[in-house]
């Protein structure tokens, strides 16, 4: 039986002219062969499977090759081309940094630099995943990096550039390879095909073209794998169901259920397609997908943006036309949105359902633009009919309040006097509201406690010291979040009493010291309504060098609890207990 070579190895390119989908790089790389300008070190870096590695070999066999053909490719007729295809050349050396990535592989690296090649112009050492090796073996070859001997070139290739460090990309000539295009997958798939004498439907190449996000080894690969299920005829129905890729007619649908506000349909799909086995996350990352289809497909400019087959582009046009852009965009957001919560979210299904419940009702009650992607627009009620002003009149002439109506409690307003005040009388179903025309235009502040406690004077009750401590906290948790400093201060700290209605405030330093004799106006206004004493009296004082004002440690804590309670060190003395 015949050894089995998958396709990515059997169908890799073997000349420049063979690489697919990064014409810019490959060309830059003939000329500089064909001029004769070559650098001693050059780093390929990009996504996985795009092709560093075969432009690694193809470049190496080139510039080696005895007899180069006019369009700057190797002629793989002499000594060192078939040396180089029957993998048994000694000019070209590959190392895998990931797991020679060690100072001492390095080293015997640097050694085999000095030795000059037997047959060739160059001794190409190519080393892959270069990121993987440890600092220490970068900086051992950055001095044969910089200056290598003039017949040996270094080819670095990378999938993260930005592990490595600086001063290695300052000495090489960096390449940066591309995610290959859909088309030129596609392209690259039907030629494959073409020579095993495989049928393959453009939609299943599309589909398979997809999945492999950009990396051609990748869709060979899965190519594979879908020529096996299907026995040498690809069908668009057998690569979906291969690879387990929803069908883009659930997403049409959908997206028709969600135009017309059908969210029982909505949900309904949605258990059907995971009664499948697809999963919902990835469900609704298909939607989302969907719908940036529909919205570039709606434009003729964006239209090259969709990467679909031809056979289903014409479906994207005509669903498009029912979609205005507004909808889409909404759409768009709240589908990412669950997308960013899905994996954090308990009850994951539940978090789709209503992503889908939201969507279907963009639309709702629209009937004018049935894919506006805006809510309709509530008209709110008044809470009461304005009435046009009447001319002032006595107070017995003023109509009773209807039946029914209760009018509101009103504080007993305090009104300087005026010369010559023009009076408004407005009449309406809730009562009569008079207002002074020196007073229209002005916004009335919203009461302080500072405000409310000038509004009545309070009464001189005698208060407690547990209730200056209540009113003391209770000032504190109600201080603003731009004050919470402050606030959390004042909740470590207790108000002493000195006498019947003056309490004294003890600080660690100056600047609490300012920050409270600066609170000291507002303070005392609350206090003084709040404990219904006129004569309420604050001070700050900073406390002396000796004298401890709050218990730090435990042993400080412990000390405090024995002044209050002496039977506390007895105890202690009894039992031999220690505070650690």
């Amino acid at each position: 039986m015949e050894n089995y070579i998958v396709s990515a190895r059997k169908y890799r390119p073997a000349t420049f002219d063979s690489v697919v989908g990064q014409h810019a790089l490959t060309t830059t790389l003939k000329n500089a062969i064909a001029t004769g300008k070559l650098a001693h070190a050059y780093l390929f870096c990009g996504p996985r499977g795009v092709g560093k590695t075969t432009c690694a070999r193809i470049f190496a066999k080139t510039i080696n090759c005895l007899n180069p053909t006019p369009e700057g490719e190797a002629c793989n007729a002499c000594e060192s081309c078939v040396a180089f295809n029957e993998q048994r050349s000694y000019n070209i050396h590959e190392l895998d940094a990931a797991s020679n990535n060690s100072v001492d592989d390095i080293r015997q690296l640097v050694e085999q630099v000095r030795i000059p090649p037997q047959i060739g112009h160059y001794k190409v050492y190519i080393i892959d995943e270069v990121h993987m090796l440890s600092t220490a073996a970068f900086n051992a070859f950055l001095k044969t990096l910089e200056e290598p001997p003039h017949h040996a070139i270094f080819i670095l290739a990378t999938t993260e550039k930005h592990k490595i460090i600086p001063t290695i990309l300052s000495r090489c000539q960096i390449y940066d390879f591309n995610r290959i295009g859909v088309e030129d997958t596609i392209a690259h798939l039907a030629y494959v095909a073409s020579k095993e004498g495989i049928t393959a439907e453009p939609e299943a190449l599309n589909v398979i073209a997809l999945k492999a996000d950009g990396g051609m080894r990748d869709a060979l690969s899965i190519f594979d794998q879908v020529v096996s299920f299907t026995g040498g005829h690809i069908t668009y129905q057998s690569a979906i169901e291969n690879l387990n890729v929803l069908d883009y007619e659930y997403y049409f649908r959908l997206t028709d259920y969600l135009l017309a506000g059908g969210v029982g349909d909505a949900l309904l799909l949605l258990a059907e397609v995971m009664n499948k086995g697809f999963d919902a996350g990835g469900f609704i990352t298909g939607l989302s997908s969907h719908f940036r289809d529909l919205l570039v497909s709606g434009d003729e400019a964006t239209l090259p943006l969709l990467e679909v087959g031809a056979g289903i582009r014409q479906r994207y046009r005509v669903q498009a036309q029912r979609c205005l852009p507004a909808f889409l965009y909404r759409a768009m957001k709240l589908c990412n949105d669950c997308d960013l919560n899905y994996r954090a979210s308990k009850n994951k299904r539940l978090l789709v359902e209503l992503t889908l419940i939201e969507l279907a009702q963009l639309t709702a009650g629209d009937e004018e633009a049935p894919c506006g992607g805006q809510r309709p627009t509530e008209t709110i009620q008044p809470l009461r009919t304005p009435a046009a002003p009447v001319t002032p009149a006595p107070a017995a002439a003023v109509p009773p309040a209807p039946q029914g109506s209760v009018a509101p409690a009103r504080q007993p307003l305090e009104i300087p006097p005026a010369p010559k005040a023009t009076s408004t009388v407005h009449v309406s179903s809730l009562g009569i509201s008079i207002k002074k025309a020196y007073l229209q235009g002005q916004e009335t502040p919203s009461p302080t406690p500072a405000r409310q406690a000038e509004a009545a004077p309070p009464e001189n009750t005698p208060f407690t010291a547990e209730a200056l401590s209540r009113c003391w906290m209770e000032y504190a948790v109600a201080l603003p979040h731009e004050q919470i400093a402050l606030s959390k201060q004042m909740q470590l700290l207790r108000p002493a009493m000195l006498d019947e209605t003056t309490f004294e405030v003890v600080v660690d330093n100056e600047l609490a010291a300012k920050e409270f004799t600066a609170l000291i106006p507002a303070l005392q206004t609350f206090l003084r309504a709040k404990l219904h004493h006129g004569g309420v009296a604050m001070n700050v004082r900073v406390s002396a060098p000796e004298e401890v004002t709050r218990a730090y440690s435990p042993a400080e804590k412990f000390t405090l609890m024995v002044e209050k309670n002496p039977s506390l060190k007895q105890l202690q003395e009894e039992f031999g207990l220690s505070l650690y």
